[in-house]
């Protein structure tokens, strides 16, 4: 399944608009709060569709019945981009726990690159809900990679995908490698550039966010 948040009029298209424009941009604060907020908000959309059982809870004059989450989910990112993103679910999956992958694009000489992923740190994923958040689903590389990884630690009852902005050439990639996850974004863009960026997207969402890094 493919949830387009900006199909509905909501203020995540307002903050998808913030973050593409370029005089805005400027602003690192607001950039990676406005991340934060879609994190926020796409968090509340996931929760519709969790599981939930009721429980007696005490209150001060008697006793109350209440729906709650049956389990917490395991929120993943991968660095450094998803960071703020990552932390928008957080402060509503609260009680979560989380994963951090370091996958990046190691770039060739010809222009071309591979996926390197270096480093991950994540809790027990047997039977688990997992959300993977990454502003930009761009070529889908990076994700599939991650979820190939994420899934030979451990079996993943369901897998939910969190991305600002997506391309249609990713969610086929992702689709076509992965069909049984489900992917929320914030926008979708239907370009991408043969460096694998997407247009009009809004740029490097890692740089913009935390400053220009060093190709290595």
């Amino acid at each position: 399944m493919i949830v387009n948040l900006s199909q509905q009029h909501s203020m995540i298209s307002n903050w998808i608009a913030e973050l593409r424009d370029v005089e805005i941009q400027k602003d690192r604060m607001r950039l990676r709060r406005n991340l934060e907020r879609i994190g926020e908000a796409t968090a509340y959309e996931i929760s519709k569709v969790l599981p939930f059982v009721e429980k007696e809870v005490q209150t001060p004059l008697g006793i109350a019945t209440a729906k709650v989450m049956k389990e917490q989910p395991v929120l993943a990112t991968i660095l450094r981009a998803g960071l703020p993103l990552h932390q928008g679910l957080l402060n509503y999956f609260d009680q979560a726990d989380n994963a951090f992958i370091s996958a990046y694009r190691k770039h060739n000489k010809d222009g071309s690159f591979e996926i390197s992923l270096d480093y991950v740190s994540c809790p027990e994923l047997e039977n688990r809900v997992v959300i993977i958040s990454d502003p930009m689903l761009a070529t889908g590389s990076s994700l599939v990679k991650t979820i190939h990884f994420l899934k030979a630690e451990g079996h993943p009852r369901e897998i939910h995908i969190v991305a600002v902005i997506a391309c249609t050439v990713g969610i086929e990639y992702v689709k076509r490698e992965e069909p049984s996850v489900t992917i929320w974004c914030g926008d979708i863009d239907d370009e991408l550039t043969a460096k694998g960026y997407i247009v009009p997207g809004l740029g490097d969402a890692g740089d913009l966010a935390y400053g220009t890094k060093v190709q290595m």
